[in-house]
């Protein structure tokens, strides 16, 4: 069965870190893009940071200089260093995966259940 295991979350206070993990398996194919998400509550859920498997990296305007993302390609792992945390970063922080069975197969999506992030003011 298809797993995506988030770790890391919990409470912390403003200008505190924070490192979340996730390692995905079950996964039939290649894993192409690997990523976080998060949603506030009464929030739409945003893009926080993804990564290739090539090593690519994009991440939100918000979170540029205090985020940064990485992987293990063996591993079948991300990983999301949070520094110089905000109170508006405050949101469960969610781990995605794509993947292919084959080179002509529709794009899988897969998710985590989410871990929570408080940042206290």
């Amino acid at each position: 069965q298809v797993q995506l295991v988030e770790s890391g979350g919990g409470l912390v206070q403003a200008g505190g870190s924070l490192r979340l993990s996730c390692a995905a398996s079950g996964i039939i194919g290649v894993i192409n893009t690997m990523g976080w998400y998060r949603q506030a509550p009464g929030k739409q859920r945003e893009l926080v940071a993804h990564i290739t498997r090539g090593g690519s990296t994009n991440y939100v305007a918000s979170v540029k200089g205090r985020f940064t993302i990485s992987r293990d390609n063996a591993k079948n792992m991300v990983t999301l260093q949070m520094n110089s945390l905000k109170p508006e970063d405050t949101a469960v922080y969610y781990c995605n995966a794509d993947s292919v069975a084959w080179s002509a197969a529709p794009l899988n999506i897969y998710w985590g259940q989410g871990t929570q992030v408080t940042v206290s003011s």
